[in-house]
């Protein structure tokens, strides 16, 4: 629908404004509010009353000003042009509204998410004539050096295509192909709106089966997450969780990221957006800024803004996800997000279900963390979604309704330990309280690399658990008391937690360790467990085998062994052998 919709304000209760007059509009349309022309989406229509919350602030709107919709729903702009760009919640460019603004976002400013001056070189893989179909790609653009275009005939057309443009340079206003269609002839741009709150269609979904790998040991090897899976990082305040999705964004084998700062503190968001550009991706010696796209949705910014934030970050990675690509998208917070949520529905005078939330908070949960997934895209190719939202739940009360929704919907939970944090270990992932049901999904890609690695994962995580057991009985009558083969399972979890869960991501060799160096790196402390409790059972003390110099140096192999050189691993597990053979006991 073109036609313009005209309408007036009738109530204001913070971002939600009351209007009449709009009649044909429709739910989650897009309507412009007041003098200055604010930003609002349609969230309700109660008889000839339409309710509307406003993205912007809306300081000084009244009864009587004027509100215009042309029918469409609240929509993202996908083309050339979305990587290493940085937007607000509603797609606005931050760094052109600085341009022309300053510090400060004008209220009822407009800008064109995508450049609309700027040329691409444009390659077509199809000729005219060409029967193409819904997703099928007709062409690419080099958006980055690190990001292969693809021009995408968009779902819903198909038919014949009647004309392709020439290689040559064209901006994303130009017509790049036309399809001769049931319905008339289409005209295709680089460029194409698409509903944020609308999953884009694909032709079947599969089960995961290659992890995303991050370089955290503790994730990779522990509690995996397979690409297309969901994960949930829940933990109080100053126990990492931003840090930890930061990690996961700079050293993750996704293609394409897509980091979403939701409602955080406007000092965090502004170390991610000055860091970004400076790191340097290992695997390719590009910056990471080369495939990655930024939301900062900070917690002074509206708050409806911050509702939407998530959709427009999950909107792009679909998009990226049919051409072909692995996309991940890092949603910090989803709780900020839900208290969006509760402050606009409070407004609208929703019943109030726990804590205050709506009702409907699981459901919209669930629809966001459905929209991850491994799947067969309309083109035949696979692509995949992964989403990992970090969740704040006060005083770090895991019980609480954002974090217990979450973890209905997610199959990998990544709890922060606020002990772990204070005591400076990093990643503060508690191998306690996390869990991942992913294990087998991937069982076979780790096996291409050890056939043994789901075994060793196991023997070493039952080493932790015990670890945890007998804290609880020290903490009644000391170690001493504990017969030696208990004290050394003690001393071996220590070993475990500050050799392999422990990781300096400041640390040159040590920020990101490869699914190879994590296995023999993890190997090794099985060996210094078997054979160390060999000698334990034959009468040597805990104390000498704590003693020698090649045990000690385990917790060194970490930083001293690059992710290239792994043989100097095999080499000092044959001393740790050779030295842990020679110990005698006391005759």
């Amino acid at each position: 629908m073109d036609e313009l919709l005209t309408g007036s304000v009738i109530a204001v209760n913070g971002p939600i404004v009351k209007a009449v007059g709009l009649k044909g509009i429709g739910m989650f349309d897009i309507a412009e509010v007041g003098p200055d022309r604010l930003i609002g989406e349609v969230i309700r229509l109660a008889g000839e009353i339409t309710i509307i919350q406003v993205y912007e602030d809306n300081t000084g709107l009244k009864p009587g000003d004027e509100v215009i919709s042309y029918g469409r729903p609240l929509s993202v702009l996908l083309g050339p042009g979305l990587i290493a760009n940085i937007y607000d919640g509603i797609q606005r460019p931050l760094v052109g509204i600085s341009e022309v603004c300053g510090s400060y976002i004008r209220k009822g400013i407009k800008l064109s998410p995508l450049d609309t001056a700027k040329r691409w070189d444009f390659k077509p893989l199809v000729s005219s004539g060409t029967e193409v179909k819904e997703g099928s790609i007709v062409g690419e653009v080099q958006e980055s050096p690190l990001v292969l275009h693809r021009v995408l005939v968009p779902p819903g057309v198909s038919g014949r295509l009647t004309r392709i443009a020439d290689a040559g340079a064209y901006t994303i206003e130009e017509t790049i192909f036309v399809v001769d269609t049931a319905s008339g002839a289409f005209k295709g741009k680089l460029a194409v709106y698409w509903p944020v709150r609308k999953p884009r269609p694909n032709k079947n979904r599969k089960k995961p089966f290659v992890p995303l790998i991050t370089g955290q040991r503790v994730i990779d090897t522990f509690f995996p997450i397979a690409r297309g899976g969901t994960a949930a990082i829940p933990g109080g305040f100053g126990t990492g969780k931003t840090m930890t999705q930061h990690a996961l964004a700079k050293w993750c084998n996704a293609d394409i990221i897509v980091y979403i700062g939701c409602g955080e503190r406007g000092n965090e968001m502004t170390d991610v957006l000055t860091d970004f550009p400076k790191l340097i991706d290992e695997r390719n010696g590009r910056p990471l800024i080369e495939r990655t796209v930024m939301i900062a949705n900070t917690s002074n910014m509206p708050v409806p803004a911050r509702e939407v934030s998530i959709y427009t970050g999950v909107t792009i990675a679909e998009y990226y996800r049919d051409m072909g690509y692995s996309v991940a998208v890092m949603a910090d917070s989803t709780s900020r997000w839900a208290e969006a949520l509760r402050e606009l529905s409070s407004r609208l005078g929703d019943m109030p279900a726990e804590e205050g939330f709506p009702p409907y908070l699981g459901t919209r949960l669930a629809e966001f963390y459905e929209r991850a997934g491994l799947v067969e895209t309309l083109s035949g190719a696979d692509g995949d979604i992964t989403i990992v939202g970090a969740v704040s739940p006060p005083g770090g009360d895991f019980s609480e309704p954002v974090t217990q929704h979450t973890s209905r919907f997610v199959r990998c939970f990544w709890a922060l330990d606020k002990t772990l944090a204070d005591a400076r270990h990093y990643p503060s992932i508690s191998w306690i309280d996390s869990y991942t049901e992913y294990l087998i999904d991937i069982e076979d890609w780790w096996k291409n690399l050890d056939a043994e690695w789901l075994a060793t994962r196991n023997e070493v995580m039952n080493i932790l658990l015990e670890d945890h057991r007998l804290e609880q009985v020290v903490k009644l009558v000391g170690s001493d008391a504990l017969p030696p083969s208990e004290q050394y399972i003690l001393f071996c979890a220590e070993m475990i937690k500050n050799a392999f869960l422990q990781q300096n991501s400041f640390d040159p060799q040590d920020k990101f360790c490869s699914p190879e160096k994590q296995i023999k790196l993890l190997k090794s402390l099985l060996t210094l467990y078997k054979k160390g409790l060999e000698r334990v059972h034959a009468g040597v003390s805990v104390k000498d085998i704590a003693a020698l110099t090649v045990v000690s140096e385990i917790v060194r192999l970490k930083s001293e062994i690059p992710n290239q050189d792994l043989a100097k691993i095999d080499e000092y597990v044959l001393r740790l052998e050779q030295g842990l053979s020679a110990l005698k006991p006391p005759s």
